[in-house]
C-alpha cells in the first residue's frame, strides 16, 4: 500500500507525467538540462521531478562524463521495471503464463494456433482504426495509412518509431517496448513468433501485399526490435 501511494502522489503532478511521457516518445537517454529547457522550468525543478520519477522506479540514471571536463552528466532513462496499479488487485500476467503453458501443451497445434490468433487481434487493431476513416481502403493514401499503423502500434504500447519512403515503398518500422516482456520468459521464441504474426495482421490489413523482414530483436539483446516492410505492387 505504501508503495502504491507513492506511485500516485508522484504521477498526480501534471508537469511529472508529462516528463515521464516525454521521456517515453523520447527513446534514449535524456539529461537534466534537456528537460529543463523542453518545459521551459529551472534545471534544478527538473532535476527534483526527475528524482521523484526514479525514487518510485520509474526511471533510472547513471553519470557519465561528457568529454569536456567538469563533472559527470547524470542521464535518466526508462526503468525495466514494472509499475502496475490494480483496484482491485489483478493478475493478467499469470492468467497469460497460465495460458501460454496450457497451448504449449498442445505441440505445434497449440504454437499455429497462437500465431493465427496473434494475427487476427493484430487486423482488428487496424481495422479500428479504419473504422474511423470515411473513406474505403483503396482511397486511403500510402502516408495516411503509414499514420494508421504508427497510431495503432501506440495504441498497442509498442512505442515506436517509423520511417517511410513512398517511392521505395519501404516503412522501416522499430519498436522501443515490448508489451509481452514479462511473458516472454515462458516460451521466449515462441511469444516472439506470435509477436510477429501480430505485426504481420497489421501490415496485411493495410496493405495487400507486403514482405516483412525482422533486422533486429529485443531477444538478441538488441536495444529495438526493428523490421523492414516492402509493399509489393
Amino acid at each position: 500500500m505504501e508503495q502504491t501511494l507513492k506511485i500516485t502522489n508522484v504521477l498526480a503532478d501534471p508537469t511529472r507525467y508529462y516528463i515521464y511521457q516525454h521521456i517515453v516518445n523520447n527513446h534514449g537517454d535524456v539529461s537534466v538540462q534537456q528537460i529543463a529547457d523542453s518545459f521551459n522550468i529551472h534545471p534544478n525543478v527538473a532535476r527534483l521531478h526527475l528524482s521523484k520519477l526514479e525514487d518510485i522506479d520509474m526511471l533510472t540514471s547513471d553519470a557519465r562524463k561528457t568529454g569536456k571536463g567538469g563533472r559527470p552528466s547524470r542521464l535518466y532513462r526508462l526503468s525495466d521495471k514494472v509499475i502496475q496499479l490494480n483496484f482491485p488487485y489483478r493478475n493478467y500476467q499469470l492468467l497469460s503464463r497460465i495460458a501460454i503453458q496450457s497451448l504449449m501443451t498442445l505441440g505445434e497445434q497449440g504454437k499455429q494456433a497462437l500465431y493465427e490468433t496473434g494475427k487476427v487481434f493484430g487486423e482488428e487493431l487496424i481495422n479500428h482504426q479504419l473504422a474511423l476513416n470515411s473513406k474505403s481502403i483503396d482511397r486511403i493514401a500510402f502516408a495516411e495509412k503509414v499514420n494508421m499503423l504508427k497510431n495503432a502500434a501506440m495504441i498497442a504500447g509498442l512505442s515506436p518509431e517509423i520511417q517511410a519512403s513512398e517511392e521505395e515503398k519501404k516503412i522501416y518500422f522499430r519498436i522501443f517496448n515490448c508489451p509481452f516482456k514479462e511473458v516472454t520468459e515462458v516460451e521466449p521464441r515462441t511469444i516472439c513468433s506470435m509477436h510477429n504474426s501480430f505485426l504481420e495482421g497489421m501490415f496485411e490489413a493495410l496493405f495487400d501485399n507486403v514482405n516483412i523482414v525482422e533486422l533486429e530483436s529485443m531477444i538478441s539483446n538488441c536495444a529495438t526490435c526493428s523490421y523492414q516492410a516492402s509493399v509489393l505492387i
